[in-house]
């Protein structure tokens, strides 16, 4: 049996979603078809994006490629660490202590709270007005 040319890994946090291929290489990602610093402009993302990788070990020596949606920048980039660090999982299985001891291969189950009826937001109210 052939060795795939990718891993892929799904990651989600909020409502963002990534969809992430991993392949052995010489350290190349993009994000939406964009370098990791154009799409993540914040260096907090890009760390929080890439954890996996440094985690790991094996930062230069994998090909990442992510295709994001949903969400804003800050969800998109716990979708994209959970999506990378399933996706070495299945490139490397040996990885799975050092991953699971991290924190990585949880999904992060926080989510927005709706807003209620004749409430302001989700909790927040009105002004009570005695007279």
């Amino acid at each position: 049996m052939q060795t795939p040319s990718y891993y892929w890994g799904t990651g989600r946090r909020k409502n963002a979603l990534a969809r992430v291929r991993v392949r052995p290489g010489d350290g190349k990602i993009l994000v939406n078809e964009r370098v990791v610093e154009d799409y993540f402009p914040r260096s907090s993302w890009q760390s929080h994006a890439l954890e996996p990788l440094k985690v790991a070990g094996i930062e230069g020596k994998v090909d990442v490629f992510v295709r994001t949606s949903g969400g804003g920048l800050t969800g998109q980039s716990g979708a994209v660490r959970l999506g990378i660090a399933r996706a070495l999982l299945k490139l490397n299985p040996e990885l799975r202590p050092v991953l699971k001891k991290a924190g990585m291969l949880t999904r992060d189950p926080r989510m927005v709270e709706r807003k209620k009826f004749g409430l302001k937001g989700a909790r927040g109210r009105y002004q009570y007005s005695k007279r």
